[in-house]
């Protein structure tokens, strides 16, 4: 048996470099939440630009988990 070593060490870049993304963008999320209802309790008002950041951010997380989702179901191709 022959292993492609370059192919596995892509594999692996490709999926801890999407997971760091995840991470980060999922963090930005919750920043976003945080500094509306910051604003909420301060002021009373809301921020929208915070919670449009966090709806964005979410919606990227919703979207790189359905796409992985896709990939491995192989009813969905």
């Amino acid at each position: 048996m022959q292993l492609d070593w370059s192919a596995l060490g892509e594999v692996a870049a490709v999926s801890t470099g999407v997971t760091v993304g995840v991470v980060v963008v999922f963090a930005l999320g919750v920043l976003g939440l945080a500094r509306a209802e910051t604003a909420r309790e301060g002021d009373g008002g809301t921020d929208p630009v915070g919670l449009g950041v966090a709806g964005l951010c979410f919606l990227a997380c919703a979207s790189v988990v359905a796409y992985g989702i896709y990939l491995i179901v192989p009813q969905f191709h």
